[in-house]
Protein backbone atom coordinates (compact mmCIF):
# COMPACT_ATOMS: atom_id res chain seq x y z
CA UNK A 1 0.00 0.00 0.00
CA UNK A 2 1.35 3.45 -0.72
CA UNK A 3 1.29 6.59 1.52
CA UNK A 4 0.01 9.06 -1.55
CA UNK A 5 -1.68 8.03 -4.39
CA UNK A 6 -2.14 11.65 -6.42
CA UNK A 7 1.80 11.34 -7.32
CA UNK A 8 1.09 7.98 -8.84
CA UNK A 9 1.99 8.16 -12.70
CA UNK A 10 -1.02 5.65 -14.98
CA UNK A 11 -4.80 5.92 -13.65
CA UNK A 12 -8.00 6.41 -15.12
CA UNK A 13 -10.43 5.61 -16.90
CA UNK A 14 -10.17 4.28 -20.31
CA UNK A 15 -12.90 3.33 -22.68
CA UNK A 16 -14.83 3.59 -25.73
CA UNK A 17 -11.59 3.82 -28.12
CA UNK A 18 -12.04 3.05 -31.62
CA UNK A 19 -11.66 -1.35 -32.72
CA UNK A 20 -8.40 -2.71 -34.30
CA UNK A 21 -9.13 -5.23 -36.95
CA UNK A 22 -5.81 -7.06 -36.45
CA UNK A 23 -2.88 -6.58 -34.52
CA UNK A 24 -0.04 -4.71 -35.97
CA UNK A 25 3.87 -5.69 -35.70
CA UNK A 26 5.52 -4.09 -32.96
CA UNK A 27 8.14 -1.71 -34.01
CA UNK A 28 11.50 -3.34 -33.58
CA UNK A 29 12.96 -2.66 -30.55
CA UNK A 30 16.19 -0.76 -29.43
CA UNK A 31 19.50 -3.56 -30.30
CA UNK A 32 21.30 -4.10 -27.11
CA UNK A 33 20.23 -4.08 -23.76
CA UNK A 34 16.20 -2.41 -23.25
CA UNK A 35 16.56 1.22 -22.65
CA UNK A 36 14.34 4.05 -23.65
CA UNK A 37 15.10 5.59 -27.00
CA UNK A 38 18.17 7.96 -27.31
CA UNK A 39 15.77 11.14 -28.53
CA UNK A 40 18.84 13.43 -27.82
CA UNK A 41 22.49 12.18 -28.29
CA UNK A 42 22.76 14.48 -25.11
CA UNK A 43 23.26 13.04 -21.82
CA UNK A 44 21.42 15.42 -19.96
CA UNK A 45 18.95 15.79 -22.17
CA UNK A 46 17.86 12.47 -22.68
CA UNK A 47 17.65 12.37 -18.92
CA UNK A 48 15.51 15.11 -18.83
CA UNK A 49 12.90 13.65 -20.64
CA UNK A 50 13.34 10.74 -18.57
CA UNK A 51 12.51 12.70 -15.81
CA UNK A 52 9.08 13.84 -17.62
CA UNK A 53 8.28 10.78 -18.66
CA UNK A 54 9.01 8.78 -15.17
CA UNK A 55 7.14 10.88 -12.96
CA UNK A 56 9.90 12.99 -11.62
CA UNK A 57 7.83 16.52 -11.18
CA UNK A 58 4.55 14.72 -10.12
CA UNK A 59 5.90 14.06 -6.75
CA UNK A 60 8.71 16.83 -6.52
CA UNK A 61 7.25 19.54 -8.17
CA UNK A 62 7.85 21.60 -11.49
CA UNK A 63 10.80 22.28 -10.29
CA UNK A 64 12.22 19.34 -8.64
CA UNK A 65 12.77 21.83 -5.07
CA UNK A 66 10.43 19.06 -3.55
CA UNK A 67 6.58 19.29 -2.09
CA UNK A 68 4.83 18.84 1.23
CA UNK A 69 2.53 15.63 1.29
CA UNK A 70 2.51 15.46 4.98
CA UNK A 71 -0.75 14.47 6.51
CA UNK A 72 -2.29 11.96 9.61
CA UNK A 73 0.25 9.57 8.50
CA UNK A 74 3.44 11.70 9.21
CA UNK A 75 5.29 14.58 7.83
CA UNK A 76 6.10 13.65 4.17
CA UNK A 77 8.03 16.08 2.54
CA UNK A 78 9.60 14.64 -1.08
CA UNK A 79 13.38 15.90 -1.27
CA UNK A 80 14.70 18.98 -2.66
CA UNK A 81 16.27 17.43 -5.99
CA UNK A 82 18.22 20.47 -7.24
CA UNK A 83 20.11 20.37 -3.25
CA UNK A 84 20.23 16.26 -3.02
CA UNK A 85 21.98 16.47 -6.45
CA UNK A 86 24.16 18.76 -4.93
CA UNK A 87 24.98 17.26 -2.11
CA UNK A 88 24.99 13.16 -3.02
CA UNK A 89 27.29 11.46 -5.42
CA UNK A 90 26.62 10.40 -8.47
CA UNK A 91 26.57 6.73 -7.17
CA UNK A 92 24.41 7.94 -4.41
CA UNK A 93 21.81 9.11 -6.52
CA UNK A 94 21.59 6.53 -8.75
CA UNK A 95 21.16 3.79 -5.71
CA UNK A 96 18.08 6.03 -4.30
CA UNK A 97 16.31 5.95 -7.71
CA UNK A 98 17.06 2.36 -8.34
CA UNK A 99 17.45 0.80 -5.10
CA UNK A 100 15.53 2.95 -2.60
CA UNK A 101 18.48 3.52 -0.91
CA UNK A 102 20.15 6.29 0.84
CA UNK A 103 23.80 5.99 2.69
CA UNK A 104 21.60 6.43 6.30
CA UNK A 105 18.11 4.71 5.71
CA UNK A 106 15.76 3.72 3.07
CA UNK A 107 13.84 5.91 1.58
CA UNK A 108 9.83 6.54 2.36
CA UNK A 109 7.70 6.27 -0.44
CA UNK A 110 10.45 6.85 -3.28
CA UNK A 111 8.65 3.73 -6.43
CA UNK A 112 12.23 2.88 -6.92
CA UNK A 113 11.02 -0.57 -7.58
CA UNK A 114 9.32 0.80 -11.16
CA UNK A 115 12.82 1.76 -11.77
CA UNK A 116 15.17 -0.94 -10.78
CA UNK A 117 15.28 -2.09 -13.93
CA UNK A 118 16.41 0.62 -15.72
CA UNK A 119 19.37 0.57 -17.99
CA UNK A 120 22.24 1.75 -16.19
CA UNK A 121 23.02 4.14 -19.07
CA UNK A 122 19.32 5.62 -18.41
CA UNK A 123 19.92 5.78 -14.86
CA UNK A 124 22.86 7.69 -15.22
CA UNK A 125 21.52 10.18 -17.87
CA UNK A 126 18.84 11.02 -15.04
CA UNK A 127 21.69 11.64 -12.37
CA UNK A 128 23.30 14.19 -14.75
CA UNK A 129 20.29 15.84 -15.57
CA UNK A 130 19.79 16.27 -12.06
CA UNK A 131 23.18 17.08 -11.47
CA UNK A 132 23.17 19.69 -14.08
CA UNK A 133 20.02 21.47 -11.94
CA UNK A 134 21.24 24.66 -10.08
CA UNK A 135 20.51 24.05 -5.98
CA UNK A 136 17.36 26.09 -4.97
CA UNK A 137 15.15 25.78 -2.25
CA UNK A 138 15.25 24.91 1.15
CA UNK A 139 16.42 21.38 1.78
CA UNK A 140 12.75 20.00 3.55
CA UNK A 141 12.80 18.50 6.98
CA UNK A 142 13.52 14.37 7.15
CA UNK A 143 10.06 12.08 7.02
CA UNK A 144 8.45 11.36 10.29
CA UNK A 145 6.28 8.63 10.38
CA UNK A 146 3.01 9.44 12.56
CA UNK A 147 1.15 6.49 14.68
CA UNK A 148 -0.84 5.41 11.99
CA UNK A 149 1.69 4.50 9.12
CA UNK A 150 3.86 2.80 12.04
CA UNK A 151 0.57 0.19 12.60
CA UNK A 152 0.36 0.10 8.85
CA UNK A 153 4.19 -0.55 8.67
CA UNK A 154 3.48 -3.31 11.57
CA UNK A 155 0.49 -4.75 9.75
CA UNK A 156 2.82 -5.29 6.51
CA UNK A 157 0.56 -3.10 4.88
CA UNK A 158 3.42 -0.42 4.59
CA UNK A 159 6.72 -0.91 3.07
CA UNK A 160 9.54 1.38 2.60
CA UNK A 161 11.02 1.66 -0.92
CA UNK A 162 14.44 -0.44 -0.10
CA UNK A 163 11.46 -3.57 1.18
CA UNK A 164 9.31 -2.76 -2.25
CA UNK A 165 11.87 -3.11 -4.33
CA UNK A 166 13.28 -6.40 -2.45
CA UNK A 167 9.47 -7.59 -2.77
CA UNK A 168 9.38 -6.70 -6.32
CA UNK A 169 12.40 -8.23 -7.81
CA UNK A 170 12.46 -10.38 -10.95
CA UNK A 171 8.49 -9.59 -10.85
CA UNK A 172 7.44 -8.35 -14.29
CA UNK A 173 3.96 -7.83 -16.84
CA UNK A 174 2.91 -11.35 -18.01
CA UNK A 175 5.85 -11.99 -20.70
CA UNK A 176 4.24 -12.06 -24.05
CA UNK A 177 7.49 -13.11 -26.21
CA UNK A 178 10.83 -11.63 -27.44
CA UNK A 179 9.23 -9.40 -30.10
CA UNK A 180 7.91 -7.98 -27.41
CA UNK A 181 10.27 -7.63 -24.09
CA UNK A 182 10.55 -3.41 -25.23
CA UNK A 183 6.86 -2.86 -24.53
CA UNK A 184 7.28 -4.41 -21.37
CA UNK A 185 9.79 -2.74 -20.55
CA UNK A 186 8.43 0.42 -20.61
CA UNK A 187 5.04 -0.92 -19.01
CA UNK A 188 7.11 -2.30 -16.28
CA UNK A 189 8.80 1.01 -15.93
CA UNK A 190 5.25 2.91 -16.05
CA UNK A 191 2.00 1.35 -16.20
CA UNK A 192 2.83 -1.25 -13.53
CA UNK A 193 2.56 2.04 -10.52
CA UNK A 194 -1.37 2.60 -11.17
CA UNK A 195 -2.09 -0.88 -12.97
CA UNK A 196 -0.64 -3.09 -10.66
CA UNK A 197 2.38 -5.59 -11.90
CA UNK A 198 -0.45 -7.88 -14.24
CA UNK A 199 -1.92 -4.88 -15.50
CA UNK A 200 -5.58 -5.87 -14.11
CA UNK A 201 -5.92 -2.74 -13.01
CA UNK A 202 -7.75 -2.07 -9.14
CA UNK A 203 -10.49 -1.86 -7.33
CA UNK A 204 -9.77 1.41 -4.83
CA UNK A 205 -10.30 4.68 -6.55
CA UNK A 206 -7.59 6.67 -7.43
CA UNK A 207 -7.92 10.00 -5.41
CA UNK A 208 -7.61 12.22 -8.37
CA UNK A 209 -10.84 11.45 -10.16
CA UNK A 210 -12.58 8.96 -8.25
CA UNK A 211 -12.14 5.94 -10.49
CA UNK A 212 -10.34 2.97 -9.87
CA UNK A 213 -7.28 2.22 -12.72
CA UNK A 214 -8.87 -0.10 -15.59
CA UNK A 215 -7.23 -3.25 -16.66
CA UNK A 216 -4.67 -2.39 -19.62
CA UNK A 217 -6.15 -5.21 -21.80
CA UNK A 218 -8.37 -3.22 -22.76
CA UNK A 219 -5.93 -1.23 -25.32
CA UNK A 220 -6.95 -4.37 -27.43
CA UNK A 221 -9.52 -2.22 -28.64
CA UNK A 222 -7.97 0.91 -29.06
CA UNK A 223 -6.48 1.90 -32.74
CA UNK A 224 -2.66 3.09 -33.11
CA UNK A 225 -4.36 6.27 -34.34
CA UNK A 226 -6.59 6.79 -31.10
CA UNK A 227 -4.06 5.08 -28.89
CA UNK A 228 -1.14 7.46 -30.33
CA UNK A 229 -3.77 10.81 -29.37
CA UNK A 230 -4.13 9.51 -26.32
CA UNK A 231 -0.67 9.44 -25.60
CA UNK A 232 -0.03 12.76 -27.05
CA UNK A 233 -3.14 14.44 -25.99
CA UNK A 234 -4.74 12.98 -23.19
CA UNK A 235 -7.86 12.66 -25.32
CA UNK A 236 -10.09 9.41 -25.73
CA UNK A 237 -12.37 9.36 -29.23
CA UNK A 238 -14.41 12.07 -29.48
CA UNK A 239 -12.24 14.35 -27.57
CA UNK A 240 -12.56 13.07 -24.31
CA UNK A 241 -10.95 13.62 -20.89
CA UNK A 242 -10.58 10.39 -18.93
CA UNK A 243 -10.17 11.50 -15.91
CA UNK A 244 -6.24 11.45 -14.24
CA UNK A 245 -5.20 9.54 -17.54
CA UNK A 246 -5.28 12.79 -19.61
CA UNK A 247 -3.32 14.85 -16.76
CA UNK A 248 -0.48 12.05 -17.05
CA UNK A 249 -0.57 11.04 -20.50
CA UNK A 250 0.21 15.18 -21.03
CA UNK A 251 2.72 15.79 -18.61
CA UNK A 252 4.53 12.56 -19.11
CA UNK A 253 3.35 10.60 -21.94
CA UNK A 254 3.60 13.06 -24.54
CA UNK A 255 7.15 12.86 -23.88
CA UNK A 256 7.51 8.93 -25.48
CA UNK A 257 9.20 8.55 -28.38
CA UNK A 258 7.04 7.15 -31.34
CA UNK A 259 8.54 3.92 -31.50
CA UNK A 260 8.07 3.83 -27.61
CA UNK A 261 4.03 4.54 -28.06
CA UNK A 262 4.06 1.96 -30.45
CA UNK A 263 6.00 -0.97 -28.78
CA UNK A 264 3.69 -0.04 -25.73
CA UNK A 265 0.79 -0.66 -27.14
CA UNK A 266 1.65 -3.90 -29.33
CA UNK A 267 2.69 -5.59 -26.14
CA UNK A 268 -0.72 -4.71 -24.84
CA UNK A 269 -2.69 -5.28 -27.68
CA UNK A 270 -0.49 -8.79 -28.00
CA UNK A 271 -1.01 -9.07 -23.96
CA UNK A 272 -5.04 -8.36 -24.77
CA UNK A 273 -5.26 -11.52 -27.28
CA UNK A 274 -3.68 -13.93 -25.34
CA UNK A 275 -4.70 -13.21 -21.86
CA UNK A 276 -8.20 -11.76 -22.72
Amino acid sequence: MMIRRSWLGIAAVLMGLGACSKTPDAPPAPSGPLRFELASSDPVAHGERLSKVLGCSGCHGDDLTGQDWSDDMGTLWTANLTQSAAKYSHEDLAAMITAGTRADRPLMDMPSYLFNGLNSADVDAMVAYLKAQKPEGAVHPEPSMGPELLAMQARGEWMDSAARVAGMQGKGPPDMGADHDYGRFIARATCVECHGIDLTGGKEPMEADGNPPPDLRIVGSYSPEDFAALMRTGKAAGAREVGLMSQVARRRYANFTEGEVGALRAYLTELARHDP
